[in-house]
């Protein structure tokens, strides 16, 4: 199981780098600078993370409210960002997250957006865990929800 999660990952993350290497980027935002994302899962409470991009497409999650007790993460999370065209982004890494009042699960956090202005992002998001569910013919759990993006200055 742990195995066909890691190569899940392994996946989406080498889609996400392949995608910026292949697709040109227009000439509108840039994804630079560190940015304060607001998300949630559907019907789960607001959380928040700050996204920093960093060269060759790597990047960090530095988690704010995501630990037990709604603390933050004291190490940043290791994270993968693409540009695309039409002023389209995605960033993604793995996380452990607090579902519901009584769970947490280590899955990966999915972010595709597309900027609003030069400082606003807005999309949906999908958090894939690596838990079996019986009813899925993938054997994979998934949870989709919405997010907001700020250039923090």
């Amino acid at each position: 199981m742990r195995i066909q999660l890691t190569v899940v990952i392994a996946f989406l993350l080498v889609s996400v780098v392949a995608a910026q290497q292949t697709t040109p980027t227009t000439a509108g935002p840039k994804l630079t600078g560190r940015w304060r994302v607001t998300f949630s899962l559907s019907g789960d409470a607001e959380k928040h993370l700050i996204f920093e991009p960093k060269e060759k497409n790597a990047g960090s999650f530095m988690l704010l409210d995501t630990g037990p007790d709604d603390k933050p993460v004291p190490d940043p999370a290791p994270a993968v960002w693409s540009q695309l065209t039409n002023n389209r982004v995605s960033f993604s890494g793995e996380t452990e997250l607090p579902l519901g009042t009584c769970c947490r699960e280590i899955g990966t956090l999915i972010f595709k957006g597309k900027f609003q202005s030069n400082t606003s992002i807005v999309g949906k998001l999908i958090f894939v865990t690596n838990i079996d569910e019986e009813e899925s013919p993938y054997k994979y759990s998934s949870r989709v929800g919405t997010f907001t993006a700020t250039l923090m200055k």
